[in-house]
């Protein structure tokens, strides 16, 4: 997936659409692309239109829901590159490993102030570039 822009992407993706268009909102203030889907789905969907470097995944949505929508995303080699952030009100033991274990790059509990976001946010991204630098150099 092309993430040579220079403005980084951000896809919201949170059954709670309010949350969702909100969060959205304070990172374009910020200075980020932003791009918003309620159900996991039209998450998948939207991450193969707009291209995201990260994705702001709510866990706990019907259907399809956030570990189902990362598993999928990171079963695709072409989105390697992409940062996962969980973004949820779950903050227990067994969800944290969870989310390890699905590959999330951070974990954000709700609610979160706005500094909160943008670091993880920033830490999901460089967590990325230096994964993806490590491929191309083992690959070279």
């Amino acid at each position: 997936m092309d993430q040579t822009n220079s403005i980084p992407r951000i896809l919201v993706v949170d059954d709670n659409n309010e949350a969702a268009d909100i969060s959205a909102e304070l990172l374009e203030l910020q200075g980020y692309r932003t791009a918003v889907a309620y159900a996991g789905m039209a998450g998948l969907e939207a991450v193969r239109t707009f291209q995201p470097h990260a994705v702001l995944l709510d866990l706990g949505m019907p259907g399809m829901d956030g570990y189902q929508v990362a598993a999928a995303l990171r079963a695709v080699p072409d989105y390697d590159d992409v940062a996962l952030i969980a973004f949820t009100a779950w903050g227990d033991v067994l969800t944290r490993q969870r989310v390890v274990d699905t590959g999330f790059d951070e974990h954000v509990i709700k609610p979160a102030n706005l500094e909160r976001i943008l670091a993880a946010v920033r830490n999901a991204l460089a967590k990325r570039a230096q994964l993806s630098a490590i491929a191309v150099a083992e690959a070279s």
